[in-house]
């Protein structure tokens, strides 16, 4: 009996898998799991947010109050979102990630634009021509270096910039006022015609992206240079940052400008060029953003995004014209 236990146990020993197997096993599981878990973690960091909510419609809003508050709901974006800021981010698999950036590059290129125009336009007095301080503050904060992690921080300047707007809106609603906005037609204008510079330009770059052909009806052919392929994708989020901020930015220009631009019969315009802009942030299915031919068998994404841009760029020119 003592004999069979012993057989029994020692076959029970050489069944057991070895130590080099164990290893093996291991080390491909603990390999799988940090694979999934940074396939996980890319995921959530590179999905877009949402579009914002609209403002609050208010029968008689402060002029300036509700657009600084959504630049900063705006701004606040580029690191309260999932993953935070990224285009600053050195570490993997952050560091791989290339198209979130360059959304947070086009959304933050809207901020500056608007924070300018706030400073320059919008809030200055053309009797005294003084600047607002905290909108200074806020321009200076905004234009940090994108990529800049330390000394300083982007996020850290974005956050301060945030607080400035937040106290310029509340110093708008001081009673009496410390702050000033003036809703006067030329500044809209020259913001609006900033604005469609910069649809101008989205829809080049764009449109750009599109497979080499010949111009037909000229003696000698000419190519229509195409985008790199290594470009696309950045050109493609970086119009979509843009065009997710101007929503949110127009909405605002829209409630604050509300009379004035019922009066010149340009509302109709700028509502028009909010469901284009709109409309360009339906959701990508894709795993990657596709260069194909018109009728072919893949998209063409750029040249999607681009049709919206373009109809959003002749609204405004549209705009632009009824306010002159």
């Amino acid at each position: 009996m003592a004999m069979y236990g012993w057989d029994r146990l020692q076959n029970l020993t050489n069944a057991l898998p070895s130590d080099k197997g164990l290893h093996w096993k291991s080390g491909g599981a603990l390999f799988a799991g940090v694979a999934l878990f940074l396939w996980g973690l890319s995921w959530y960091s590179g999905s877009e947010p949402d579009l914002l909510a609209p403002p609050v419609q208010m029968s008689k809003p402060l002029p300036g109050v509700v657009l600084a508050d959504t630049v900063a709901r705006v701004a606040e974006k580029l690191y309260d979102k999932p993953g935070g800021y990224l285009a600053n981010d050195w570490m993997p698999p952050w560091v791989f990630m290339d198209d979130i950036p360059h959304w947070e590059s086009g959304v933050l290129h809207q901020v500056r634009l608007v924070v300018h125009s706030m400073g320059h336009d919008f809030a200055m007095s053309h009797a005294q021509y003084q600047d607002d301080p905290d909108l200074n503050a806020a321009e200076a904060a905004f234009a940090v270096d994108e990529h800049s992690w330390l000394f300083p921080r982007a996020q850290s300047e974005f956050r301060e910039g945030v607080a400035d707007l937040r106290h310029y809106s509340l110093r708008l609603q001081t009673t009496p006022a410390t702050a000033t906005f003036f809703t006067r037609p030329d500044a809209l204008v020259t913001y609006l015609q900033q604005v469609n510079v910069d649809l101008g330009r989205m829809s080049a770059h764009l449109n750009a992206a599109i497979i080499p052909v010949a111009i037909t009806g000229q003696d000698t052919p000419q190519m229509i240079k195409p985008t790199s392929w290594w470009k696309i994708d950045d050109e493609f989020y970086d119009a979509r940052g843009q065009c997710w901020a101007l929503v949110a930015l127009l909405r605002a220009i829209s409630q604050d400008y509300g009379d004035y631009l019922q009066s010149r019969h340009a509302d109709l315009g700028i509502r028009s060029a909010i469901h284009e802009l709109v409309a360009s942030q339906q959701t990508v299915w894709s795993p990657m953003i596709l260069n194909g031919s018109g009728f072919g068998l893949f998209a063409n994404h750029s040249l999607t995004l681009a049709n919206y841009v373009d109809r959003a760029h002749l609204d405004l020119e549209d705009v632009v014209t009824l306010l002159r």
